[in-house]
Parts: structure tokens; C-alpha cells; sequence
């Protein structure tokens, strides 16, 4: 199985797309200006105390006060907030990590309010982002992950992996660990160290160090709360740094300052693979080129159609997630209806799989198999499942059918469900449903080009274009392209964008920022 990732950079926003065998499996996307991303570490105040919950409610600057449980306080809470104390008294000199004192572990059986003060202090970590109408979950319990180790402050203990089988290795990297790590931290080896040497442990060991300093540096120096302190890496290096592995054929980027950012952290964590990282300079946009646009358009939305004309539908609720799995109209086996039940859920196992991960569904989910009579059938649907999930990151937990034919199961859930509404407001009618001619659609374009020349004064520009319009636009030797560029000059670029809808336009400059040139009062 080859892997590839494309990331496709727009001004408002980075989308990537985990692509295996050319098959979609992963899509992400996130605004650029988003700050509210798991990992982050603030220095915030207590706002609220909820007794009944044994839990607080902080100010960390969202809309919504973020949560944070008594158990989330961590065993080392009490340290903590001492060497902040420390930290904060002196304004000029950092209070040495390395003579904080341990305090005695925090009971498992107390209370929010001995701990805890309305408008207190403490410094938190984004477990959980913002989902639906909850705030952030926080713990206190801070950890610095990297490619091979998590760094934990205020914990003594290391710990390996526990998909690292081999007792010998384990062994091997727990006193490697303990003869290179500072005092006072844990760490957590993770499995892609396996085999590692000491001198690529302990440069990562020294860089999570560097940034655990840097944010105590930030809780002494700024006075504003709540306060940043430490931000999560870029949400494409985190993918990096979690999904990474030697079956990466290739990776894209559109963006040359993200391109570098990347290529600089694959050079760090795999410098013989640094040349797979690619700058892409093509004009039709990357997600086109790698047909990522057409599955993405086809596989969101309520309904997923896969092989034979079988199909999902998914429907998303607050509590959980529901699949219903339907035959369709698909060719009915000469077997019987046993196995062709068997064969419609075996490929809804295989399509579920990757619907879980490409949509990042968590909490409970729910599905409908089409029903079953023979017990060994049931077995091997649930065999399938279980094998297909293997590939996913996030904790799951599947359970076998149910006398309905229900299978339950839980993913772990830290951001929203990833959800494209592939089902869009018409962008030349606004909703309204009456439109200008479409023999007239041409005309409308040459009238902005006229604009965008002679009157704004930009000679250079992309317009993106549906590619039955770009096609009709393009055809012949002196086709319409052609004259516009006799007319307005060679900086005339039109581009097939599977992106835009059939009557639907977009203008890019040079440096491929938007142009915005639509006017709701031209559909009147």
C-alpha cells in the first residue's frame, strides 16, 4: 500500500488529504486563523466552581468556558501550582526547573473546592476542541508530544509503548530514557522509536524540553489572562508527526511557505525521505489533479453509495451517530439472499471503516446491518470490521451484533466530525431560484475581465471556471479564451476547477489570492 498527502493551501484556510492506493482515507480541513486546537497550553482563570460536578468551569478566551473535572487536575496538580508561584514571583530571573519541588500526588477521592478558587490561576492543555455547544475539555496534566516521545512535567516514571512487543527492546529504550532525561519529567516512548538510537532520543528529548521552558517562560513574562502559552504545532506537521511512516510516497504542498515548513520537519525526523516533499506549481488546483475534489463530493453527505449500487446513509444526531446499510438496487446473487446480506455488509464494513476515518466520527455510533440469520456470518462480518479499523489512529472499541442486527461501537472523539455539506445554497442565484440567461454567462465573464483590466488595473489573473464552462470556453483555434486575450492581454488564464458549481466563477490574482468580483444584484 502506498500512501500520499496532498495539502492544499487557500487564504482562508489548509485542507489536506491522506490519499492510500489513490483512495481517499483522511481529509481535514481548518480555517488558518483557527487557534483552538488540541494541545494548545494556556495560563487561565477558574470562573466558575460546580460542586455537583466536581468540576470547574475556565476563561480560556472561547466563546464558551472550557471544562476542566477534578480527575483532569492530575496527580501533580499541587506541584504545578507551586513552581507557577515560583515562576511568577520574580519577573527577571526563571526559577530553575530543575529545583522545583515535588509535592505529595493529589487524592483520587477529593473535591473541586479544596483545590480550587473562583478566579484562581492554573495552567491548562486542550485535550478536547470546542464540539457543538460544549466549550474546550482541559486537563492539568500537560504533556509535550514529538515524533518518538511525549514529554510529561512533574512525573518521574518512563514508560514504552505497548505495541513495542519486544521485552529486549523495551528494556533497552527504558534505560536509554533514564539515562538521558532531565529530573523531574516522564516520559512516554512512543512505538515509532523501536530500534531508535540515543542521539536522535535525546536531540527530540532536548527540543521538548526547549518548549516546555519556553511556555514557563511566557506564564512569568505576560500579565494578560487567559494567555497562550505554548501552541500546538501546525495542524500539517502534526498530521506529519502522528501519520508519518516509510510508505509515504509522496507529499504535495501548493503554499511555499508551508512547503519548506514541511520539508524542513520531514529533513529533521527522516532525512533520507526529504525529497519526497514536492512543491506543486501546476495551474489546475492540486485537489483537482489528484481527484480529491470528486471524492470528496462524493462521499460526504447523508448518503454513500459504494459497490453494486449498494449504499449508506449517515445521519448525524447530538448524542450519536447512525448508519443504515441498504442493498439498493443491486444484482441480486444466485447464491441466495444469505449470502448476498453477506456480501452488502462485508462492502459496508469496508466502506464504514473509511468513512469513520475520513469523517472523524466519534462518541457512539450505531450501524444497521442488513439482517443475518446464520451465526458464522455474523462472526465474519464482525471479524471484517474489527480488521478494517486496525488502520485507525483513534481508540475504538466495536461490539459484535446485536439480536437486531445492531453493531455498536465507540471512536474516540477530540475535534468535530468532519462534515462538507456537499449540498450548497445555488452561488449564481443566491437561492433565489431565477438566474440570467446561460447563453448570456460568457458575456457576464467578459464584462469582469473588462473590469478587472481596465478599470481595477490587475493585467494577470486565473479564473476558475466549471469544466464544461472552461471547456466550452476553450474550444477551437480561435476559440473564446483566444479572444479575450487578444482583447486584454496574455494575462488571461482560465482554469477547469471541479470545485465550482456548473455556473459559478472565481477570480485569483497572480499570487493566487482571491479576487472577489461577485454582486448579488447581478442575479436580479
Amino acid at each position: 500500500m502506498t500512501s500520499e498527502l496532498v495539502i492544499d493551501v487557500q487564504q482562508k484556510e489548509i485542507s489536506i488529504a491522506l490519499l492510500e492506493d489513490k483512495n481517499l482515507v483522511e481529509y481535514q480541513n481548518e480555517p488558518r486563523s483557527a487557534s483552538f486546537s488540541v494541545g494548545n497550553i494556556y495560563v487561565a482563570k477558574v470562573k466558575k466552581l460546580m460542586p455537583g460536578l466536581n468540576a470547574s468551569f475556565v476563561d480560556v478566551g472561547y466563546e464558551r468556558d472550557a471544562f476542566l473535572h477534578y480527575l483532569d487536575l492530575g496527580s501533580q496538580f499541587n506541584s504545578y501550582e507551586k513552581y507557577i508561584k515560583q515562576v511568577q514571583s520574580d519577573r527577571k530571573k526563571l526559577y530553575p526547573f530543575a529545583k522545583a519541588m515535588r509535592l505529595p500526588d493529589l487524592k483520587k477521592d477529593g473535591s473541586v473546592q479544596s483545590e480550587l478558587q473562583q478566579g484562581q490561576e492554573v495552567l491548562v492543555q486542550i485535550v478536547k476542541e470546542p464540539i457543538s455547544t460544549k466549550g474546550p475539555r482541559l486537563t492539568c496534566e500537560l504533556s509535550f508530544a514529538g515524533r518518538y516521545l511525549v514529554l510529561i512535567p512533574f512525573d518521574d516514571k518512563v514508560s514504552v509503548s505497548s505495541k513495542i512487543k519486544s521485552g529486549e527492546e523495551r528494556a533497552r529504550l527504558k534505560q536509554l530514557i533514564h539515562s538521558i532525561k532531565p529530573k523531574n519529567v516522564g516520559v512516554i516512548v512512543r512505538t515509532v522509536a523501536e530500534g531508535k538510537r540515543v542521539a536522535e532520543l535525546d536531540t527530540e528529548l532536548k527540543v521538548l524540553m526547549k518548549r516546555w521552558e519556553d511556555a514557563i517562560k511566557k506564564v512569568q513574562e505576560t500579565q494578560k489572562r487567559p494567555q497562550l502559552v505554548y501552541e500546538e504545532t501546525s495542524r500539517v506537521v502534526a498530521m506529519l508527526r502522528d501519520l508519518f511512516n516509510p510508505s509515504y510516497e509522496n507529499i504535495y504542498v501548493n503554499d511555499e511557505e508551508v512547503y519548506k515548513e514541511v520539508k524542513h520537519y520531514v529533513t529533521l525526523i527522516a532525512p533520507e525521505k526529504a525529497n519526497i516533499v514536492k512543491f506543486y506549481k501546476g495551474t489546475v488546483p492540486i485537489f483537482d489533479n489528484f481527484n480529491v475534489t470528486k471524492q470528496i463530493k462524493s462521499s460526504f453527505g447523508k448518503i454513500v453509495n459504494y459497490k453494486h449500487g449498494a449504499y449508506l446513509i449517515i445521519e448525524h444526531t447530538e448524542a450519536l451517530h447512525v448508519v443504515d446499510v441498504n442493498s439498493g438496487n443491486r444484482t441480486r446473487s444466485n447464491n441466495g439472499q444469505e449470502a448476498n446480506a453477506l456480501d452488502v455488509n462485508l462492502g459496508a464494513a469496508d466502506e464504514l471503516a473509511r468513512q469513520l476515518r475520513l469523517r472523524d466520527m466519534g462518541g457512539i455510533i450505531v450501524v444497521d446491518f442488513i439482517d443475518m440469520s446464520l451465526a458464522e456470518d455474523r462472526q465474519i462480518l464482525y471479524e471484517r470490521m474489527c480488521k478494517n479499523m486496525q488502520k485507525d489512529r483513534a481508540r475504538h472499541n466495536i461490539l459484535p451484533l446485536s439480536k437486531f442486527g445492531l453493531m455498536q461501537i465507540t471512536r474516540q472523539r477530540v475535534r468535530p466530525a468532519m462534515d462538507v455539506n456537499v449540498e450548497e445554497t445555488c452561488p449564481t442565484c443566491f437561492g433565489k431560484g431565477k438566474i440570467k440567461s446561460s447563453i448570456l454567462f460568457t458575456d457576464q465573464l467578459e464584462n469582469k475581465i473588462d473590469k478587472l483590466v481596465n478599470k481595477i488595473g490587475i493585467k494577470n489573473f486565473y479564473l476558475h471556471v466549471h469544466p464544461y464552462v472552461a471547456a466550452y470556453i476553450n474550444q477551437g483555434i480561435f476559440s473564446l479564451k483566444r479572444k479575450w486575450q487578444m482583447k486584454y492581454g496574455f494575462g488571461v488564464h482560465v482554469v477547469s476547477s471541479q470545485k465550482m458549481a456548473f455556473l459559478q466563477y472565481e477570480f485569483y490574482d497572480s499570487k493566487k489570492e482571491f479576487i472577489d468580483m461577485k454582486e448579488e444584484s447581478e442575479t436580479m
